[in-house]
């Protein structure tokens, strides 16, 4: 007896099986014609044609699900010629689609992010981030969606079970919520945008934005190494931006030189007379003198006088006037803007003497020329104020004063 149904079951499964595997043969065979006729034709044309935006549905590989829909068809519309294994066979047809449906929307939403980051708007409102945001939404409805059609059991019950879960989640998502909460706030707040220059020396980024996503923030520095940095450290860590300069048009020099304390003084005539025939102090040392004349014939101070009793002018002093007036005189250095030549706090090593100026041109090669050009000129006429810049005794310097010594 019990042989007399032991035939014929195998020999129903056995069809069925069999029957299951050429409808799957089928549909990879589909999928593969489909992927060599119609695919390869769609990425052909895309990129003979002169719209840009079909180019994206091609780099994005968006016709390809064409093909997964035809072979998800034929095993779907194939449950027909099947009789035990429909119901299997069904939900793993379901599962297919749910995963083939993923597929087409993140890749339709790659395009869009692309289609967006061609507009200019994109370098200032960055959205990558909340793409990615919805993305991981999109893999998080899939999964559920896809462990109910293979459980059999609603999507509703399922959630209700995850919130017992939260507490792990959050733990898990960790990261993700606080770049999430970061990316928010870099895009509300404006904090940077593409292509700003962004400075964070804790972790070596000193450089150009090329990249803000959700999870990093990747800075090509002016090394053309490349940082990445967590995008939530964005908000527990401070950085510099510096595209306030860049809208300003002035990038700043603050330069201080240091002069030898030994070699101010008081200007005696013949330097004075030899200042008056520079023109970019001609006009200054001529008003200074008339009114320190002035002063002193007003207070019945004899010029003979010790010079503690009357007023004297410093080859400091007339110093830092004269680099003043050479900055102001210079054309690619912003009047606008804040332009001084002060004193800073004696230290050992002299008396630094500070150059504070805007360069018209914020590029960094231009930049650097303009300050170069300004204390190559700084530095090679302090002789002809009689001051010399201060600078630590070399090697060179012992030898000459070994060699005047041993001259004498």
């Amino acid at each position: 007896m019990k042989d007399i149904f032991w035939v014929p079951f195998n020999y129903l499964w056995g069809r069925e099986f069999l029957r299951a595997i050429i409808i799957l043969l089928l549909a990879l065979l589909v999928v593969f014609l489909t992927k060599q006729l119609v695919v390869k034709t769609a990425h052909r044309l895309s990129r003979k044609t002169a719209n840009p935006y079909d180019d994206l549905l091609s780099k994005h590989r968006l016709y390809d699900v064409g093909a997964y829909v035809a072979g998800l068809l034929i095993l779907h519309f194939g449950s027909a010629f099947l009789i035990t294994l429909v119901p299997f066979w069904n939900k793993i047809v379901s599962l297919l689609w749910v995963i083939v449906g993923t597929i087409f929307i993140l890749r339709l939403l790659d395009v869009l992010l692309d289609i967006y980051q061609r507009f200019p708007l994109s370098h200032k409102h960055p959205i990558k981030g909340y793409i990615q945001i919805v993305k991981i939404f999109i893999y998080v409805a899939a999964a559920i969606v896809g462990l109910c059609d293979l459980l059999g059991r609603s999507p509703w019950a399922f959630l209700s079970g995850l919130g017992a879960l939260s507490a792990v989640l959050i733990l898990i998502f960790r990261h993700t919520l606080l770049s999430f909460v970061a990316s928010f706030q870099i895009v509300s707040q404006d904090l940077f945008n593409l292509g700003d220059w962004i400075e964070m020396p804790k972790y070596g980024a000193d450089g150009e934005v090329i990249d803000i996503a959700l999870h990093t923030i990747k800075v090509q520095n002016w090394d053309r190494t490349i940082v990445v940095i967590p995008t939530y450290k964005f908000l527990e860590e401070s950085f510099k931006n510096w595209r306030g300069m860049e809208l300003s048009g002035g990038r700043r020099i603050k330069r201080a030189i240091l002069v030898d304390q030994s070699s101010i003084k008081l200007c005696d005539q013949a330097l004075l007379e030899r200042l008056r025939q520079v023109r970019l102090l001609k006009d200054y040392l001529e008003q200074k003198i008339r009114e320190i004349e002035e002063d002193n014939l007003r207070r019945g101070i004899d010029p003979g006088e010790s010079p503690l009793n009357s007023r004297r002018l410093t080859n400091l002093g007339t110093f830092r006037v004269y680099i003043e007036n050479y900055l102001r005189a210079h054309p690619k250095i912003r009047k606008d803007m804040t332009l001084m030549v002060r004193q800073l706090p004696p230290t050992p090593q002299g008396l630094p003497l500070e150059v504070y100026c805007f360069v018209g041109d914020t590029r960094w090669v231009p930049y650097e020329r303009v300050q170069a050009d300004i204390f190559d000129h700084i530095l090679s006429v302090a002789g002809e104020f009689e001051l010399r810049v201060f600078q630590t005794p070399t090697g060179w310097d012992l030898k000459e004063g070994l060699k005047r010594l041993g001259g004498e």
